[in-house]
């Protein structure tokens, strides 16, 4: 006797589990994004409304240097970092759900 098929919504590959995935991947992608364009629009902006604050000296560069030619690629490189690890986790939290639904 040959085990019983699984329905199509028990199984990783089915439209329902890669509809939700996506959709969750899209909320993580867009939230990520929306972050980074607020550091590149929020620092010309800075700038902009406050000179003075930019122009300050902080280890030898102005405040604006400091930002744009030492922390922003740290920032962006985190901002990757928390999107794949984040990434991950709900691709293993779905595969979870599909798998606890499977045994039930």
């Amino acid at each position: 006797m040959s085990s019983p098929t699984p329905r199509p919504d028990d199984t990783i590959h089915s439209e329902s589990f890669l509809r939700a995935l996506m959709r969750r991947q899209l909320a993580l992608s867009v939230a990520c994004a929306a972050t980074f364009l607020v550091a590149l629009i929020g620092l010309p902006l800075l700038n902009y409304f406050q000179p003075a604050l930019m122009a300050t000296r902080v280890a030898g560069f102005t405040l604006s240097w400091l930002i744009l030619g030492v922390l922003f690629f740290p920032f962006v490189w985190a901002i990757s970092w928390i999107f794949i690890r984040r990434s991950i986790a709900l691709e293993n939290d779905e595969v979870n759900a599909v798998e606890l639904g499977r045994k039930k």
